[in-house]
């Protein structure tokens, strides 16, 4: 074993995060969501790591994973600018207020009404892709309001800003491939706003075997779920962004549920 930057962890304790964020960050980067979702759902319930410090875990590798994603995206010529100009702002300001109410108020229990909604979107999308003929992509129009709160839910509600942002987006008719790289590529500035926090209250004792191994991971993994989102059809990509968010807000409904 050797001191990782002091931290007291070795190879062999990182590896099994390292396998977390690579396959979370796959998936997160070939449909433009789920990264969050995925990792925590691992490391709590598979793993058995306190669910604390994988929120801020989490939050702190994104700032890699979203990094490297967003740079992978733009090399593949995934993002659209002018989208990213009008989300990039808004959700900034949704992320910082999201996390000042994060200390005064308990914005868990919105999240079942969002989980609720998003898998409504997820059974539209599905339907979509299912009924799609040649695709027909428009400019979506209600950008500003979404990145809004999409970045709100984010901070506030521990994720939300793939899910909410991408499939409303795709709702709206815009080209799955551009949406899903321009949406990974804004999350980027969202999460450095947003762990800003996370940085101030932890310091570096936030970056324990978990948060390095996620980051090992998911840094790796980025470049292909760029290169997948590029190639795979846009229908494909309805399809398989459709059936994550049902999984995934289905999923959170449960466990919701579960601990009432």
């Amino acid at each position: 074993m050797f001191d990782f930057l002091g931290a007291g962890f070795g190879p062999g304790d990182i590896l099994p995060f390292i396998a977390v964020g690579f396959a979370a960050q796959i998936i997160d980067g070939a449909l433009g969501m789920a990264f969050g979702v995925i990792s925590q759902t691992l490391l709590v319930s598979v793993l058995g790591v306190p669910p604390a410090t994988v929120s801020a875990s989490v939050h702190m590798v994104e700032i890699f994973t979203t990094g490297a994603s967003g740079a992978s995206h733009a090399w593949h010529r995934n993002i659209d600018w002018g989208l990213f100009r009008r989300l990039v702002p808004f959700g900034i300001a949704g992320g910082v207020v999201g996390a000042y109410l994060l200390s005064n108020i308990d914005a868990s229990a919105a999240r079942p009404f969002v989980m609720a909604y998003l898998a409504a979107i997820g059974f539209y999308l599905l339907y979509r892709a299912i009924r799609m003929g040649a695709p027909r992509f428009e400019d979506p129009r209600a950008t500003r309001p979404l990145a809004l709160a999409g970045g709100f839910l984010d901070a506030a509600g521990g994720g939300g800003w793939g899910p909410v942002v991408t499939s409303n987006l795709l709702v709206q008719g815009s080209d799955p491939r551009k949406t899903i790289g321009t949406v990974n590529a804004a999350e980027f500035l969202l999460t450095l706003a947003i762990s800003v926090a996370f940085l101030a209250s932890y310091g570096l004792a936030a970056f324990g075997a978990a948060t390095v191994g996620l980051a090992v991971g998911g840094v790796v993994a980025a470049p292909a779920g760029a290169i997948a989102a590029k190639r795979i059809r846009p229908r494909l990509l309805l399809l398989a962004v459709s059936i994550v968010l049902i999984a995934t807000s289905l999923f959170s409904l449960l466990r919701a549920a579960q601990m009432l």
